[in-house]
């Protein structure tokens, strides 16, 4: 089996990019691309990772690097920090996307392997449900927000906090429409 990245998070306007590298043993029942599971299914599918994963590693970019940075600087930091935060590296390495972010003689970017290999559908499910946490815990510190339903992503409902309420420190202002505020 693979190792396999993937990410969560590319596309929100507030929150982390979260980016997870998994190495997995054996198949496990259930598992597909993270954006297709129900949010218990995918919590519980990340327990079954944790316990029976060959090894996990984190990448995870705020969103003051990610504006600093820019998204593809941020992205590329985000791989290759799960990839370097991973303890086994022995096998080869399919990234989810067009670009091969790490750019190893063993590793290759397929596009839409979050559907299509197991190691990177784990991926995509560890990073996913770690984002989510992280957003989730944001609901306290920013309660008019929402983060537990939308998770930072792009909703009428965010965009009606932020009209209502500001920018918060999680909000990346170098995107659309936080940039137009």
């Amino acid at each position: 089996m693979e190792i396999g990245i993937d990410e969560a998070g590319r596309g929100a306007w507030a929150g982390p990019l979260v980016c997870a590298a998994v190495s997995l043993d054996g198949p496990i029942r259930g598992l597909a691309d993270s954006k297709t599971l129900a949010r218990a299914a995918r919590e519980q599918l990340a327990d079954i990772i944790q316990r029976r994963a060959r090894g996990i590693g984190l990448g995870i970019i705020g969103p003051m690097t990610i504006d600093r940075l820019g998204l593809a600087a941020a992205l590329k930091r985000a791989f290759r920090l799960a990839w370097q935060r991973l303890d086994d590296k022995s096998r080869a390495v399919v990234i989810d996307g067009p670009i091969d972010y790490l750019g190893l003689p063993h590793s290759r970017a397929i596009i839409r392997a979050d559907g299509q290999i197991p190691a990177v559908m784990a991926a995509s499910v560890i990073a996913k449900v770690t984002r989510d946490k992280i957003m989730f815990d944001q609901t306290r510190r920013w309660p008019n927000f929402g983060f537990d339903s939308h998770v930072g992503y792009g909703t009428k409902r965010h965009r009606q906090a932020i009209d209502r309420h500001g920018l918060t420190s999680l909000h990346r202002r170098s995107f659309r429409p936080m940039r137009q505020l």
